[in-house]
């Protein structure tokens, strides 16, 4: 496996180990898939009505990235989010980008386009 593979893989393993940790112990690491490639990790969240009314958690695509220039990590993982979250049937994803000198996940970043926030998003 090449470094950069590496810092890739060790980054979404300390993820998912904290997302286990912190109540989603249903979070799950994805193969990749390639042009199929449904993210990194996913987790189910929320809940949403059907058509009749009933209750439904969401997939919730999670693409992590582990590189030196925040700024290349923020705009390739965003466009390749938006894929992702097409693959996986979703309108709910987050980008996950490991802070420098930060090996806690829950101190890493996590963005989200403003139309992808179930909080301030379109409606």
């Amino acid at each position: 496996m090449n470094r950069s593979k590496a810092k890739g893989t060790a980054a979404e393993t300390a993820l998912l180990r904290w997302l286990h940790a912190n109540g989603h112990g249903d979070a799950v690491r994805h193969p990749p898939a390639g042009t199929k490639d449904v993210g990194d990790l996913g987790v189910w969240v929320d809940s949403e009505p059907d058509d009749e009314g009933w209750m439904h958690d969401v997939p919730c695509v999670i693409e992590v990235k582990n590189h030196a220039n925040l700024a290349t990590a923020i705009n390739d993982g965003l466009a390749e989010l938006d894929a992702e979250m097409v693959n996986a049937g979703t309108d709910h994803g987050v980008l996950v980008c490991k802070r420098r000198g930060k090996g806690d996940p829950g101190e890493w970043l996590a963005i989200r386009k403003v139309r992808n926030d179930p909080e301030i998003g379109a409606s």
